[in-house]
């Protein structure tokens, strides 16, 4: 574990865990989360013989709490100063949700020979805001709540989003784990508040549209017909008829936070594409 110094000066947390031959692995966790969330994926790859990183986006987690740079550009650009401070070649990028939308921007404009292959995985592209040229978008309504919901008491709303649509547990039926909800909510605690507050303008409103057409890496797209947080139809099918070579794989019922719901299904997935 380390920190790398980007072009404006900002300390960004990473993990670097396997041998430094081994492929890398990148991971882009989810607004409000961290590196944390990657645990099952990163643990699992790393006995696959992957070299696997994940770091804390700027004002997330363990990272630097800064005033500003709480948009996609930034985003990209903090990746970007990581990838080139380890040197990683032929790089996998896995990015969920706010993430695959900073894997997206990175991937499109990474340097020759940076990244071999992506994942997106109930991820925000093309964009999720509704509009005249998404009607079938998110209402700016729905993120404006979200945002008086974080000013008045960030604990409470990352609670409920935790224990409602994130994971599905709101669902009849629904086995809960604590255990998931607990760490969603601690991973967002460590963050900042401006941090996350301005992150969701960055996750709803970027529109990543010349990014994926931009891409020309194989690009796996994985979502969960069942998503409460980044609806499917207006998400991945999409993002898959944008990208170049993209693929669809869709699981029928999983939600928003189906990663760690269903690690073994996900995990097995993504290795098995990234063998093909």
């Amino acid at each position: 574990m380390g920190t790398v110094t980007t072009s404006d000066g900002t300390a960004v947390f990473y993990k670097d865990w396997g041998p430094r031959d081994g492929q890398p692995v990148v991971f882009h966790h989810g607004w409000p989360l961290s590196a944390d969330d990657w645990d099952a994926q990163m643990l699992f790859f790393l006995q696959q013989g992957h070299r696997v990183i994940a770091h804390d986006r700027r004002g997330h987690g363990r990272s630097e709490q800064t005033a500003g740079g709480h948009e996609m550009d930034t985003y990209a650009a903090d990746v970007a100063a990581l990838t080139d401070a380890l040197d990683l070649r032929d790089a996998v990028h896995i990015g969920h949700s706010t993430g695959g939308g900073e894997v997206a921007r990175y991937v499109a404009r990474a340097k020759p020979g940076r990244v071999a292959r992506a994942v997106l995985v109930g991820a925000v592209p093309p964009v999720m805001v509704k509009s005249q040229s998404n009607p079938k978008g998110t209402p700016i309504e729905v993120f404006d709540g979200f945002r008086a919901s974080l000013a008045a008491n960030r604990s409470q709303l990352y609670k409920e989003v935790a224990s409602g649509p994130f994971y599905g547990f709101n669902r009849p039926g629904a086995e809960v784990s604590q255990g998931l909800v607990d760490n969603w909510w601690r991973q967002g605690m460590m963050g900042a508040a401006n941090a996350h507050y301005e992150c969701i303008k960055a996750f709803s409103e970027t529109d990543f549209t010349e990014d994926l057409k931009q891409i020309e890496v194989p690009v796996l797209v994985m979502h969960g017909t069942d998503d409460q947080i980044v609806p499917y139809e207006d998400a991945a099918p999409l993002s898959v008829k944008l990208l170049k070579n993209g693929t669809l794989k869709t699981y029928e019922g999983y939600p928003h936070g189906m990663l760690s719901t269903h690690p073994d299904v996900l995990n097995r997935d993504i290795l098995e594409w990234l063998r093909s």
